[in-house]
C-alpha cells in the first residue's frame, strides 16, 4: 500500500508538472492505472487512494477483477478486442480504446447500453501493431450515422517502443493533428486523446493527451 501511494503521488506530481508546462489544468488530463496482471488487493489500494479509472488488456483477466473490485471504478478496455467476444464488454467496461474495425463497432453496436469508443490508429504502420490506418479510420467515420448505441468519443495510438519520450512526440502530435481533421471532415465531435504511458505520458500531456495510461510508474515492474 505505501509503495503504491509514493508511485502514484509521483505520478501525479509529474501530470501537474506536464500541465503547467503546457499551460494546462490538471483536471483536463484522466489517469488510467494499467492493471495487466495486477492482482485486486493492489487495484483496491489504489482505489483508496482516489484512482478511479483502471485499464485491462485481456478480458479473461479482467473480468474477475472488475467483479473483486465491485461498483465504483470506471473500467477501460485497452486491449485488442476479438468481435466474437464484443458482447461481453459493454456488460464490465464503459470504455473500449481499442476499436480498429468496423466489424468490431457493428459487434458493440448490438448492446443497448451505449459504451464509449476510442478508435486505435496505428501511425507508425509497424506490421506486429494492431491499429487502424487514418483510411480506414476515415471509412468507419463515413459510416458512423448507422451506429444506435455506441458513442464515438476519441481516437488512441501507441507509438513504437523508444527509450527517449522525445521520440514517441511525433506520433502524438499527429494524433492530436488528426482529431481535428476528422473532426472538421465528419463532424464528428471526438474530444478525447488516448495516449502516452509510463514513459512519455509527460510529452503526450504537452501535445494534448486527455488520458493517459500507466500502469509500471504506479504498481511497478508486472512479473
Amino acid at each position: 500500500m505505501s509503495e503504491i501511494r509514493e508511485m502514484l503521488a509521483a505520478v501525479r506530481e509529474r501530470i501537474m508538472t506536464a500541465c503547467r508546462k503546457a499551460g494546462r489544468q490538471p483536471g483536463e488530463v484522466r489517469l488510467i492505472g494499467v492493471t495487466k496482471r495486477v492482482d485486486a488487493e493492489s487495484i483496491r489500494a489504489a482505489a483508496a487512494l482516489e484512482l478511479t479509472d483502471f485499464g485491462e488488456n485481456y478480458l479473461q483477466e479482467a473480468r474477475g477483477k472488475i467483479e473483486a473490485l465491485g461498483p465504483g471504478p470506471t473500467w477501460h478496455m485497452i486491449g485488442h478486442v476479438q468481435s466474437n467476444k464484443a458482447k461481453h464488454i459493454p456488460g464490465l467496461f464503459s470504455y473500449v480504446h481499442s476499436v480498429d474495425r468496423w466489424e468490431l463497432l457493428e459487434a458493440l453496436d448490438r448492446d443497448e447500453k451505449g459504451i464509449s469508443v476510442l478508435f486505435e490508429v496505428n501511425l507508425s504502420g509497424e506490421p506486429q501493431k494492431h491499429g487502424a490506418t487514418e483510411d480506414v479510420l476515415r471509412s468507419m467515420l463515413g459510416k458512423r450515422p448507422a451506429l444506435r448505441h455506441i458513442k464515438p468519443v476519441g481516437l488512441m495510438t501507441v507509438p513504437p517502443l523508444a527509450t527517449d519520450p522525445e521520440s514517441s512526440r511525433p506520433y502524438f502530435r499527429r494524433l492530436a493533428d488528426l482529431l481535428r481533421d476528422v473532426n472538421r471532415e465528419f463532424g464528428a465531435g471526438l474530444t478525447e486523446l488516448s495516449m502516452g504511458m509510463s514513459g512519455d505520458f509527460e510529452v503526450a500531456i504537452e501535445e494534448g493527451a486527455t488520458m493517459v495510461r500507466v500502469g509500471t510508474a504506479i504498481f511497478g515492474e508486472r512479473v
